[in-house]
C-alpha cells in the first residue's frame, strides 16, 4: 500500500511544501535602528553612539527622574487596581496634561471645548490624529510636512489614509531655517490643507522658528485657512521651560486657530517604555467636544481598546503634585541645561581649540535633544568606521550621548572627518 503522502498527486505535495510568507520581501533596516546595532556590535572602548533618541546622564546612563520615583513610591502604597482604563484614558491625567500644553489660562479649557484623549506616546497620538483627520476632516486629505521631518511621520500619515507632502524648512547653506521657503510653500499650499508644525525642538534638525516668526506662519495659516497639527515631543525639553516651549501651540490657540496637538512625556518624564501621550483637538464648543470625543472613542476602539494604565498614573500624580510638580520642572530643567552645556562645549573645541574648517554656530543656535550638524554621509560614515561614532548617515547626532567623558574624543573625530584625516 502507498503511504498518504506517496498517494498525493505532485502538485499538493508541491503546494503543502511552499511557505504562506515566501514571497514577502525583507523591508529597509531602519535608519536608526541600525546604528544602534553597529553600536553594539562595536567592541572598540571609545565607541559613541549619538543616534538614539533618548537622554543620557553625565556618565552616559539612562536616566530615570527622582520625581518619577517619588510618584510610584506613591503609586504602590495607594494599593490601586489593574482595571482597564476607560476608551480614552485616565481622565485626572488627560485633564492635567491639556492644562500643561494649552496653559492654565487657556480659554478653551475653561470652556470645556478641548477632546482629548491618553494616547501610546506621541506616535500613538499621531496615529489617532491622522484616522481622525482621515475620517472626519472635511476639507482636505492633503498634510504637509516639514523637509526633513521625524521619519516616522511620513508612514503614520500615510497609513492614516492621508496624502504626504512637504515644505520647506532647512536650509543645507546655512544649516539653518529656510524661513522664505517655508513662507513660500505655506503660501502656495492648497486652502484648508492640514500643515504639521513641530511645537518645539524640531526633530531633526533642531532648528525652531522664532517668537516672531511663528506669529508670521500663524498669519499664513490663517490666511490659507491650513488646518494645524502640532507635534509637541518635547515640552519643556527643548528651553528648560514648560511656558516657553509651549509659546506657539499657545499664540495660534489665542489667535482663534482650532488645532490639533500630539503630546509625549517620553522626554521630558523620561517615560520612554512607559508610552504616555495625549493627542487633543480644540473644537467650538461643550456639544462639539462631546461629539468629537465619541469619533475618538470610535478611533481607538479597535486599535488598540484602552492604553495602558502605570504610566499615566506617574505622569498624572507629578502634574497634579503641588511638591512633584517643581521638582519635575526643575528636573527637566537640569536635563535642558545639560544638552545646552554640551552644546557650548561642542562649539568651543571644534570653533576655537582645533579650529575645524567651517562655520559651527549652528550647534549652539540649534535647540532640544538632537542637531543636524551639517557632517555628509561620507564622513559620518568614516567616524562610525575609523572612529567608532555612530550617527544617521544625514548627520544628526543626540546631543544626549556626548559628556565630559566622550566630548573631546568626539570634537576630535569630527575635526578629523571634516578635515579629511581619518
Amino acid at each position: 500500500m502507498l503511504s498518504a503522502t506517496r498517494a498525493l498527486p505532485r502538485a499538493r505535495v508541491a503546494l503543502r511544501s511552499a511557505s504562506t510568507w515566501s514571497a514577502v520581501p525583507a523591508g529597509p533596516p531602519d535608519p536608526i535602528l541600525g546604528v544602534t546595532e553597529a553600536f553594539k556590535a562595536d567592541k572598540d572602548p571609545r565607541k559613541i553612539n549619538l543616534g538614539v533618541g533618548a537622554y543620557r546622564d553625565e556618565n552616559g546612563k539612562p536616566y530615570v527622574l527622582p520625581s518619577v520615583k517619588k510618584a510610584e513610591e506613591l503609586i504602590t502604597a495607594a494599593k490601586g487596581d489593574k482595571e482597564y482604563l476607560p476608551i480614552t484614558g485616565l481622565s485626572d491625567y488627560t485633564k492635567l496634561a491639556a492644562k500643561l500644553a494649552y496653559g492654565p489660562d487657556s480659554k478653551p479649557l475653561h470652556e470645556n471645548r478641548i477632546a482629548i484623549t491618553q494616547s501610546i506616546s506621541g506616535t500613538g497620538a499621531l496615529r489617532i490624529g491622522g484616522a481622525f483627520l482621515a475620517r472626519h476632516y472635511p476639507h482636505s486629505k492633503v498634510i504637509y510636512l516639514p523637509k526633513p521631518s521625524w521619519g516616522n511621520h511620513t508612514p503614520i500619515f500615510r497609513d492614516s489614509g492621508l496624502e504626504v507632502r512637504g515644505y520647506r524648512y532647512f536650509d543645507k547653506e546655512t544649516v539653518g531655517l529656510d524661513f522664505a521657503g517655508l513662507k513660500e510653500d505655506l503660501l502656495a499650499a492648497p486652502e484648508k490643507a492640514i500643515v504639521l508644525l513641530h511645537a518645539c525642538a524640531h526633530n531633526p534638525t533642531g532648528i525652531d522658528p522664532t517668537a516672531e516668526q511663528w506669529k508670521e506662519i500663524s498669519d499664513i495659516v490663517k490666511e490659507k485657512q491650513l488646518f494645524p497639527f502640532f507635534d509637541m515631543a518635547y515640552q519643556g525639553f527643548a528651553s528648560g521651560s514648560t511656558t516657553k516651549d509651549a509659546f506657539a501651540v499657545r499664540h495660534f490657540v489665542e489667535q482663534g486657530h482650532q488645532i490639533a496637538l500630539s503630546q509625549s512625556f517620553a522626554k521630558n518624564m523620561g517615560l520612554y517604555g512607559e508610552r504616555v501621550g495625549a493627542f487633543s483637538l480644540t473644537t467650538e464648543s461643550p456639544e462639539e467636544k462631546a461629539r468629537v470625543d465619541s469619533q475618538l472613542k470610535i478611533v481607538i476602539r479597535p486599535m488598540y481598546s484602552n492604553p495602558p494604565i502605570h504610566g499615566a498614573r506617574i505622569a498624572g500624580t507629578i502634574l497634579g503634585s503641588s511638591e512633584l510638580y517643581p521638582q519635575w520642572e526643575a528636573e527637566v530643567k537640569g536635563m535642558a541645561d545639560r544638552i545646552i552645556s554640551m552644546r557650548d562645549s561642542l562649539y568651543n573645541s571644534l570653533t576655537h581649540n582645533l579650529k575645524t574648517p567651517g562655520e559651527w554656530g549652528h550647534i549652539k543656535s540649534q535647540i532640544g535633544m538632537f542637531s543636524f550638524t551639517g557632517l555628509t554621509p561620507p564622513q559620518t560614515k568614516a567616524l562610525a568606521e575609523k572612529a567608532h561614532v555612530y550617527m544617521t548617515a544625514d548627520g544628526r547626532i543626540s546631543m544626549a550621548g556626548l559628556n565630559s567623558g566622550n566630548i573631546d574624543y568626539f570634537a576630535e573625530s569630527v575635526n578629523k572627518a571634516v578635515r579629511g584625516d581619518l
